[in-house]
């Protein structure tokens, strides 16, 4: 699946250190001073999975694994006035509208030697900042969307006519929320209505995840979060303290996390929950007990669209798919028990998989 997380946020807030910690390396540049992120920084991060993991300890030791991935993409900070091109706001707007999901991190956290933009640590004031640059820009390309269409349909007819209108009709409908100072997202579009904007890729269209960056004191508070949000995703991560265990060896990371009591860092709860919200499900190949792989697919696919997740040719010389969970398989212990068990299932290409499946597919030779 070719999909993408935009990490963003104002400056200084930890957006590139949050990205070099998913990655566990250095890639995006880090510095005391806005704008240090310019052109976008991109990734690709592995989905933590047990079950992958279960899955492996089932074939004998070597065997090449490959796990579902997402694509994490570092973006530019933005200030206030991004949407009139303030900073690097034009940047920075037309690489979100490239993402399917928006990770938006927001700093609370103290540090005189790295200012906040705006001269207060205030989360929940940065949010309302960074959605009203992406509203702005939003309404910007509704509108001119809008007077363009309605000059347009007059003169046409018939089944032109009636293409023209819908789109205005769904574009008056955003614009009357976006003039309210509200998302998208809340218009209530249907999926015909979605479809007919999807090539806008409007702002605030996308999900979004708020990571909120914590000092290391806050880490033992599970509540902290909620004494400053009243809804929405919220997940606090202290940034800084990821970025460090990053670059300590196995040991001493372990030893460090059992010391102060950490048992997460949050980043595995940010991979897992892109994966989530960007509507993912996982299902397994194992190739000749010589390569397990997890494959990413949007949830609600067929066996037709799995196949095709692998390569074009599997769905095109698509025959059939021989299914079973990846429980029952560990059960079982191979596929070959699995089958004389009478465990794996024969499916056609409109079968919907469901998440945790292993699939054989059969094609056409």
């Amino acid at each position: 699946m070719s999909l993408s997380v935009g990490i963003v946020g104002l400056p200084n807030v930890g957006k590139s250190t949050l990205f070099n910690a998913l990655m566990k390396r250095e890639i995006a540049k880090v510095a005391q001073h806005p704008f240090t992120t310019v052109s976008p920084n991109k990734g690709i991060i592995a989905v933590p999975d047990g079950r992958l993991d279960a899955l492996v300890n089932l074939f004998k030791k070597g065997v090449e694994v490959k796990p579902a991935s997402i694509e994490f993409v570092d973006i530019a900070g933005l200030v206030k006035g991004a949407a009139q091109g303030e900073g690097l706001g034009n940047q920075f707007l037309s690489h979100i509208r490239e993402v399917n999901l928006i990770l938006h991190v927001l700093r609370e956290f103290e540090n005189s030697q790295a200012p906040h933009v705006m001269g207060r640590i205030d989360p929940v004031g940065d949010i309302s900042t960074v959605d009203l640059e992406l509203s702005l820009a939003d309404f910007e390309v509704v509108n001119r969307a809008l007077e363009e269409r309605q000059k347009k349909v007059k003169g046409k007819t018939g089944v032109e006519k009636k293409q023209i209108q819908a789109e205005i009709n769904v574009l008056t409908k955003i614009k009357k929320v976006l003039d309210r100072g509200k998302p998208t997202l809340v218009a209530d579009l249907d999926e015909e209505e979605t479809h007919l904007i999807k090539s806008f890729s409007l702002l605030t269209l996308k999900p979004t995840i708020y990571i909120l960056n914590i000092d290391e004191t806050h880490l033992p508070d599970k509540d902290y979060p909620r004494k400053k949000f009243a809804d929405g995703i919220i997940i606090p991560v202290c940034i800084r303290l990821a970025s460090d265990l990053y670059q300590m060896k196995e040991k001493e990371r372990q030893e460090y996390l059992k010391e102060f009591k950490i048992k997460k860092t949050g980043l595995e709860q940010i991979i897992r929950m892109a994966y989530q919200t960007l509507g993912l499900i996982t299902f397994y190949t194992v190739k000749g007990g010589e390569k397990i792989s997890a494959w990413a697919v949007r949830e609600g696919a067929n066996a037709l669209e799995a196949a095709g997740t692998i390569h074009t040719d599997f769905a095109k010389n698509f025959i059939k798919a021989e299914v079973i969970d990846w429980q029952k398989l560990i059960k079982a212990g191979s596929w070959q028990r699995a089958k004389e068990k009478g465990w794996v299932n024969l499916k056609g290409k409109d079968y919907l998989v469901k998440d945790g499946e292993v699939i054989e597919f059969k094609l056409l030779r």
